[in-house]
């Protein structure tokens, strides 16, 4: 979490018990309200394997008690969505609707490879139409290409916003988990046409990033690069993640994207966030 500290202020506890750690809770402080970490697209506290309920519930209440004595009125917690879980954990979840209430439910949509994969008629249709145009795939660990010349200008025509992650800071993370954030590129006698930026953990695949040219985007190319990913991860992770489909709107998310995401074989997975006031 380091490259983007000085966006922060860091609160992230370390629960022990007779000196032995067992639990984690990646946090910020703003105005005296402790958050599950802003700069982390998931949150929540992370706990061991081995954990009862009766020791999830003196975790909580000692996170709890550390918090308002150091004067914290407010705490934001965001859960791991299931995906994420390398097994169930609704423990923090009762205790979050115990003294809780739920600000915000997040749609986090993702493939889960423990069942057939539904891709949609169309979406492989376009896969095997990108293979007879001679669409190709490499995968690469320079950033520079897709960030310049795809996903920024794309993300300002398209939506006049820009990347979460400088190309500086995405290089940055990549050198730091070299086999678990690269990049894979599509494209046609040598021109770049689409990318997605892909992110690692045992047992998912996120794509954190994806974009593509006009060109590309009438050759369909960025449906032919996501079916081929899906395809190629299918026997190495349990989920493939696209991440939400939020958006600041009535519905809360962007009807579009979820129908783009469902037809590229994702289900919905809820991420709700809790708020609990400690006066």
């Amino acid at each position: 979490m380091e490259y983007h500290a000085d966006r922060f202020d860091d609160f992230s506890l370390l629960i022990f018990k007779n000196e032995k750690l067992v639990a984690v809770f990646p946090a910020n402080v703003k105005d005296g309200v402790v958050y599950s970490h802003q700069g982390l697209t998931y949150g929540g506290l992370l706990l061991p394997f081995d954990v009862n309920f009766d020791e999830v519930t003196a975790i909580f209440n000692t996170m709890v008690a550390f918090l308002k004595r150091n004067g914290i009125d407010l705490l934001i917690v965001k859960e791991m969505p299931k995906p994420y879980h390398k097994q169930p954990s609704d423990e923090v979840a009762y205790w979050m609707h115990k003294f809780g209430s739920i600000l915000d439910t997040q749609l986090v949509l993702a493939v889960d490879y423990g069942k057939p994969i539904a891709l949609h008629k169309t979406k492989r249709k376009y896969h095997r139409q990108g293979s007879q145009k001679g669409l190709e795939i490499r995968k690469e660990t320079n950033f520079e290409a897709f960030w310049n010349m795809v996903l920024t200008p794309r993300l300002a025509e398209k939506h006049k916003a820009s990347p979460v992650h400088s190309l500086a800071e995405i290089e940055l993370l990549h050198s730091r988990f070299p086999d678990k954030i690269y990049q894979y590129n599509v494209y046609l006698e040598d021109e770049l046409l689409a990318g997605i930026t892909v992110f690692e953990t045992d047992q998912v695949v996120k794509s954190q990033y994806g974009a593509t040219t006009a060109k590309g985007e009438q050759l369909r190319a960025f449906d032919y690069l996501f079916v081929s990913l899906i395809l190629q991860f299918q026997d190495q992770k349990k989920y493939f993640s696209q991440g939400t489909v939020t958006e600041k709107n009535e519905l809360g998310y962007n009807p579009g994207l979820l129908k783009q995401k469902q037809e590229l074989g994702c289900e919905v997975h809820l991420q709700r966030t809790f708020e609990i006031s400690l006066q």
